[in-house]
Parts: structure tokens; C-alpha cells; sequence
């Protein structure tokens, strides 16, 4: 793979040039350009968080396959989603805008067909992004509420892990609607906490427990707590502990309109934010899983609800667990607000081309911030009512990860499908893979259709109402939502993205937004 840099240029003159490709994408410079490659990178690697992910669903990984499917299944994924990874950075080196996905569906697309693909994309994206926020939230308040029980007593019951996810999606969207540049701030102080974090943590773990478990345990024990006898099976549904975790990476391609250098700086974000949460992620879980010692099933079953933090505490004694707790809680909160930028960033995009309910309203800018402070909110709530099942399903969580890794990776792997059938028409830009292209490309694709069929299986037997993985219907739900739509009007009137004007009409909108 290659990246052409384009010469040195002055700030003002790199932000001309960015510009100047963003009007040739029909587009005006609305979001103010204020970040660096390294912030849109620490965007992405903040998404993904291995504090978050790995932490989150360690307790699925322990009774979904045990130690070998955590150790060896991490390894499997990050392979693959760095495949998958590959192909997006390539389209998006052609096409850096917020829209991302769907805008390189509608422009990869062959014949007439460029609507139809990128309103699917789109919408796929859409319900991938919001469920990606829930799920990174919904973690934060496990976690956060397992650190109340331990200091405070206050009890980890469904009705206050849903009160206080309510507490930190809020947060999240006053932090947002401040402005790009507290964004990026934080975001550059979360890669720095989450490396330290899996440091502190993994030397912690390492250094102080008299015993660990034995190198056949953490790379050869099997379990199966899930009622399947098929051990192949388990370990399959059991990959989504570590799939679920390499998500949000599309943010790099959101931010592209924010970011200088946009067409190198995007890809680079991307697969360089899932190589570094692939290595850091896999010190990460050998540092926890050799910790385990004798107290597996005593892990599994803590009062907090959450077996990483009796793993702590088990190893290191009551306040140093409590200790690595707020490590991890802190990157998630980092995690969370991150996830938010990024999914108002693709509503604000998907609602400029018309194709969200209230689009003009979802669309409008905020003139102080310059900031699309009415699609963060709108990502606030919609991630909140993901979340409410869990008030009477104890396996809400599981089917709030499925839905973000399904929605996800189909609007993921369409653009580079479509890149595929497109051969020749495809014009690449100054970030490519060659030769390589070809097999990165068939190779992502394939991995996806996989894994999608995966995590709509059922993941606890047997199926009853409450664990029932109601991942399928918010999959069937938004195909006949937006299949209906498309079918009864949105074919019609809906034209893939809208060129905003020409240029003169761009640099009136970019005029109007300074005065």
C-alpha cells in the first residue's frame, strides 16, 4: 500500500486545497477544518477502545468460548477487520466526506442503481452508528455503576445502570455540542490514557498476584456456559467479543471534512487505529486472563455484574481493583463522547442529502460551534432507546453489540463490494493498495457475509423471551423500514448525494457561516 504526500503545504493552503476537493464533491467547507492526522486517528482508535470493548464483553467471552476464544479469537478478528479495514481506507482516499459509506455506495454503484445502494448503506450505517454509542455507553454505566456498589453501596440494579447510561449519554451530547476542537483535545488525551490504562493495568496484574493462571489454561481452556453442545459453534458466536470491539473505525472517514489532508489522513486513521487496538488489545486480554487464577466461576458470578472487576479485585486486593476500575471507566467515558462526534458527524451528512425524517432540521449548523449540535442529540436519544430493553432483558447488552457489529459491517463491506464490481471505473486516490487491492477487497467481503450471519444466531440456549437475541429484528426492522420507504417513496425523490450548488452558491453558504 501506498500514500502519495502531496508537497508542503502552509496551514491556510492545505485547508484551501481540502476545501478545494470538498467543492469538487458538491459540498461547502460547513464544518470547521481543525484537526490533525493524528487527532483523526485518536477518533477512531477512541471508537474502538480496548478499555471499552474487551472489558465490556470479557464476561460473554468467559462463558462463549472461554480463554481460547478471547486469546486466539482476538487475534482471527483483528486480522480480518484490519483486511476489512484496508478496503474502506482505499475509497476513502477518493471520497473524504462526512457521508463516508453511503456517499461511496451512490458513487461506486453501476448504472442508475447509485440511489438505491446508498440509501441502504446509509441507513445501515445509520442504526450501526447509534448502536454503536449504546453499546459503548451502556458499558460505561456497568462499569461505572459496578465502581457506586463498591465505594458507595449504591446497588447495580437494571433501573440504575439505565439511569446513569441516561447520565452519560447527556454528557456526552453537551461535550459534543461545545465544538470540534474539545473533541479533538480529548480525544488525543484518550489514546495516551488508553495506552497507559492497558499498561497500568497489565503490570498490575502481572507484578502483584502471588498466582496466575498456567499458560494451558490461558491459551487452551474451553468453556461453554451457553446450553449449545456444538463446541465449533461456541467459538464462532464467541468471535463477537472481540468483533464488536473493532467497530467506529468509519469514524476517520466522518471527520473527513474536519480534518486537514483529508484524503491521506483518513485512511491512515482508519487501519492505523486498528493495528494499534490490535496489538494493545491483545496484551491487554493475556494481562487479564492469566489474572483469572482459581475464582473463574467466582468472576462469573460477582455481585457487581461484572466479572473484569472481580478479576481485579481478586488479584490486586479491594481498593487497587477499584483503582483499575476508574482506569477503565474513564477511557470508556473517552469511548462514548468519541462515538457520539462521529455519529452525529454521518446524521448531519445522511440528513444534507435528504434522507432522515426532518432532514433540515437534522442538517442545520450551529453558527457559534459550527458544529451539528441538532444530529448529536438526535444520536443521544436515539442510543438511549436501544437501551431501555435492558430494564426486562438480562441479555439486552449481548443483542445492543450484535446490532452495532451487523449494522456496522454491512455498511461497512458495501462500498467495497461496489469498489470490486467497479474495476477500471474506479479512480483511485493518493492512498492505494496496488496490487493488493483485489484480494484485500474479496477477502473483507467474504469475512463480512460471515460474521453477519453469525451474530444474529442465537448466543444462549435455550431461546426463551429473555434471551432471545433480538438482534434479527432490528436488522429485519430497519429493511423494511427503509425498504418500504425506498419502495413507496423515497425512489422517487431520492437522488444519492445532492450537490449543494456550484461554486459561487458553495462559497455564499461558507460566507453566510462566518458572518
Amino acid at each position: 500500500m501506498t500514500a502519495q504526500e502531496p508537497g508542503r503545504l502552509s496551514a491556510s493552503g492545505s485547508e484551501s486545497a481540502d476545501s478545494a476537493a470538498l467543492h469538487a464533491l458538491g459540498y461547502a467547507q460547513e464544518l470547521r477544518r481543525r484537526m490533525g492526522g493524528f487527532s483523526n486517528f485518536a477518533v477512531s482508535f477512541t471508537i474502538i477502545s480496548i478499555l471499552s470493548g474487551c472489558l465490556t464483553l470479557y464476561g460473554y467471552g468467559m462463558n462463549t468460548g472461554g480463554p481460547v476464544v478471547m486469546v486466539w479469537g482476538w487475534i482471527l478478528v483483528g486480522v480480518m477487520t484490519t483486511v476489512v479495514g484496508l478496503g474502506m481506507a482505499e475509497v476513502c482516499s477518493s471520497y473524504p466526506t462526512a457521508g463516508g459509506l453511503y456517499y461511496w455506495a451512490a458513487k461506486l454503484a453501476p448504472g442508475r442503481s447509485g440511489p438505491a445502494w446508498s440509501w441502504f448503506t446509509g441507513w445501515f450505517n445509520l442504526l450501526g452508528q447509534v448502536a454503536i454509542t449504546a453499546g459503548i455507553d451502556f458499558g460505561f454505566a456497568e462499569f461505572f455503576n459496578a465502581f457506586l456498589d463498591l465505594t458507595a453501596g449504591w446497588t447495580a440494579t437494571p433501573a440504575h445502570t439505565v439511569l446513569i447510561y441516561a447520565c452519560v449519554l447527556v454528557a456526552h451530547g453537551l461535550l459534543n455540542s461545545f465544538g470540534v476542537r474539545v473533541v479533538a483535545f480529548l480525544s488525543d488525551v484518550s489514546v495516551w490514557w488508553h495506552l497507559g490504562g492497558v499498561a497500568v493495568i497489565v503490570i498490575c496484574l502481572t507484578a502483584i498476584p502471588a498466582h496466575h493462571s498456567s499458560f494451558g489454561f490461558v491459551f487452551g481452556h474451553f468453556v461453554n456456559n451457553t446450553g449449545f453442545k456444538s463446541g465449533f459453534y461456541v467459538f464462532m458466536i464467541g468471535l463477537l467479543m472481540a468483533q464488536y470491539t473493532f467497530t467506529g473505525y468509519d469514524a476517520s472517514a466522518h471527520l473527513s471534512e474536519e480534518t486537514h489532508n483529508a484524503s491521506v489522513a483518513g485512511p491512515r486513521g482508519i487501519v492505523s487505529s486498528i493495528l494499534v487496538s490490535l496489538a494493545a488489545g491483545w496484551v491487554l486480554i493475556l494481562g487479564i486472563t492469566f489474572a483469572i487464577g482459581r475464582n473463574y466461576q467466582g468472576a462469573l458470578t460477582s455481585a457487581t455484574g461484572v466479572p473484569p472487576v472481580q478479576i481485579f479485585i481478586d488479584a490486586i486486593g479491594r481498593h487497587g481493583g477499584e483503582l483499575l476500575l476508574v482506569v477503565a471507566f474513564v477511557a470508556q467515558f473517552y469511548c462514548g463522547m468519541a462515538s457520539v462526534t462521529a455519529n452525529s458527524r454521518m446524521i448531519y451528512a445522511f440528513s444534507r442529502d435528504g434522507a432522515v425524517p426532518g432532514s433540515a432540521f437534522w442538517h442545520r449548523i450551529n453558527p457559534r460551534t459550527r458544529t451539528p449540535t441538532n444530529s448529536i442529540w438526535f444520536a443521544v436519544v436515539f442510543a438511549f432507546l436501544l437501551g431501555v430493553p435492558y430494564l426486562w432483558s438480562a441479555t439486552a447488552y449481548g443483542a445492543i453489540t450484535s446490532i452495532a457489529t451487523i449494522g456496522l459491517y454491512i455498511a461497512y463491506v458495501i462500498p467495497t463490494l461496489l469498489r470490486r464490481l467497479a474495476g477500471d471505473r474506479f479512480q483511485g486516490g493518493p492512498w492505494t493498495l496496488g496490487r493488493w487491492s483485489a484480494l484485500v477487497g474479496w477477502l473483507g467481503v467474504a469475512w463480512v457475509v460471515v460474521i453477519c450471519v453469525l451474530f444474529m444466531l442465537p448466543e444462549v440456549s435455550p431461546v426463551t423471551a429473555k434471551t432471545f437475541n433480538y438482534a434479527p429484528i432490528a436488522v429485519a426492522v430497519v429493511l423494511v423500514v427503509a425498504g418500504g420507504w425506498w419502495a413507496a417513496s423515497a425512489r422517487k425523490w431520492f437522488t444519492g448525494p445532492r450537490v449543494q450548488g456550484t461554486p459561487e452558491e458553495l462559497a455564499e453558504i461558507e460566507r453566510q457561516l462566518t458572518i
